[in-house]
């Protein structure tokens, strides 16, 4: 492809996005085909010889298009927000035409120091401790996901773990670490790829609100050390996945300095309210934390992926995840004046992903970000508000921010013949989980486009399902 047909392609491309991006509202939410329709529509082998753009691009229509759920409509109220906006897409776009491989400062200086500096920014609009800046003994990185950002951390508390207690033999078969039990299937995840293994996870009992009971953290702590084994590493998770129920960060905290274990926060999705100044109570006791991570791409308008992690002590992860070779090294690196961030990651190589962060933040502005996610929250208590006055429902858990968990009061199959019809019918999309041991339909309230006008629709659909499952 010539420069010139790039430029008239690309052209196509960026309408076909836009063209997306306006009509997608009136799709399907959810996908209608079935499996293996997809497949059926692709041929057996590939092309011997170059097809022409315009029939790729014409398959995207014909092929691709009928298997997509859509993730950026409007009337997406499913698992969480994965957004997308205009400045996002375009600072990804000029990424892929960079083509940078930023593991190293010397490998493209603008990727890292851009990253560094803009993750700086986020340490002030979030209100996170100043521990977390890049002037200080920590600092940020970007990661791809928040369950890449937990496993980071576990890691640097493992290393650090064991670093301090070499001369005890077998450590690392005693490292217990604790989670509630409403957290990310991630962190036992995590465990289980770190080598420590399912076992070694203890998920603590959570209160009415589903957050982790801190004195039931603090008591298990307590056994553990006295059977012998090694506590290590604390989850204290800021909306949970289930029912957006945030952790007594603060209680959760002293314990952790109590009996010298690793806090790391995960703040998925929910981290992103902290911009609010008025909401940043999520965020009550982070200073205890030593890592913390959200997901600017689940509820700031940043595409997948892009996760921003924080550490108040940057050396413990680059002694986990550090290493060295002959042909990566270089002054700049030994000169102890750069960032390389291929030390604070699993993999070597690294996209530029601060460039959509940056253009999102640029081009929203603080207080337009803020002025969305207030919205967000807003609708999503309104919503509450109408499901509470309405017989034919009844609420699951507490409104923290923008997830709506909820129940068909006819009961449990009542429910789950409620959340099949709506996303059968595809106007709007939700999921589910369970809570109390009871199916509870979740609406989460996120996606960059969605207004009160969409979740007034989704209100009257669910009304309409309801008598019809009864």
């Amino acid at each position: 492809m010539t420069p010139d047909q790039l430029r008239r392609y690309g052209r196509q491309v960026v309408d076909w996005i836009a063209d997306y991006l306006e009509r997608v509202e009136t799709l399907p939410v959810q996908s209608p085909v079935a499996p293996g329709d997809v497949r059926a529509r692709l041929p057996d082998q590939p092309p011997r010889r170059a097809e022409s753009f315009e029939s790729i691009l014409r398959d995207m229509d014909d092929v691709i298009l009928p298997g997509i759920t859509h993730w950026q409509s409007p009337n997406f109220f499913g698992f969480f927000p994965a957004n997308s906006s205009g400045p996002s897409i375009l600072g990804e776009l000029l990424s892929a035409g960079l083509a940078v491989q930023g593991m190293m400062w010397i490998t493209s200086p603008a990727c890292t120091e851009l990253e560094t500096h803009v993750l700086d920014w986020m340490v002030g609009m979030l209100g996170l401790p100043q521990a977390f800046l890049s002037t200080s003994a920590g600092g940020g990185v970007i990661q791809d996901s928040a369950s890449s950002a937990s496993l980071c951390a576990l890691l640097a508390a493992r290393h650090k773990a064991s670093l301090g207690t070499v001369r005890q033999r077998g450590v690392e078969q005693r490292l217990v670490a604790y989670a509630s039990a409403e957290a990310h299937a991630s962190i036992e995840k995590a465990m289980r790829v770190a080598g420590l293994g399912s076992r070694h996870l203890r998920l603590i009992a959570t209160d009415e609100r589903h957050a982790m009971k801190s004195d039931v953290l603090e008591e298990t702590i307590r056994r553990d050390q006295a059977t012998g084994l090694h506590p290590f590493f604390v989850v204290s998770t800021v909306g949970t996945t289930s029912s957006g129920a945030v952790d007594p960060t603060h209680g959760i905290g002293q314990a952790c300095r109590k009996y010298g274990l690793w806090l790391h926060v995960d703040a998925a999705m929910a981290g992103t309210a902290a911009i609010c100044p008025e909401l940043r109570d999520v965020h009550r006791g982070v200073e205890l934390a030593d890592s913390y991570c959200f997901n600017p791409h689940k509820w700031m308008f940043v595409n997948f992926d892009c996760d921003c992690l924080f550490v108040a002590d940057r050396s413990c992860l680059i002694r986990a995840l550090g290493n060295s070779a002959d042909y990566l090294e270089n002054t700049a690196s030994t000169s102890g004046k750069v960032i390389d961030y291929r030390n604070w990651q699993i993999p070597l190589g690294r996209r530029f992903r601060a460039l959509k962060l940056w253009f999102v933040i640029r081009s929203f502005g603080v207080d337009g970000l803020r002025d969305r996610v207030r919205e967000h929250v807003k609708l999503a208590r309104e919503l509450a508000g109408w499901i509470e006055a309405d017989r034919r429902f009844e609420m699951a858990a507490p409104v923290a921010l923008n997830l709506v968990c909820f129940r068909h009061s006819g009961g449990e199959a009542a429910s789950r013949r409620l959340v099949e019809h709506v996303n059968r019918e595809g106007r709007i999309f939700l999921t589910q989980t369970r809570l109390d041991e009871l199916l509870t339909l979740r609406l989460c309230i996120g996606q960059t486009s969605t207004q009160r006008q969409h979740v007034a629709r989704a209100w009257s659909v669910l009304c309409d399902a309801a008598d019809q499952v009864a």
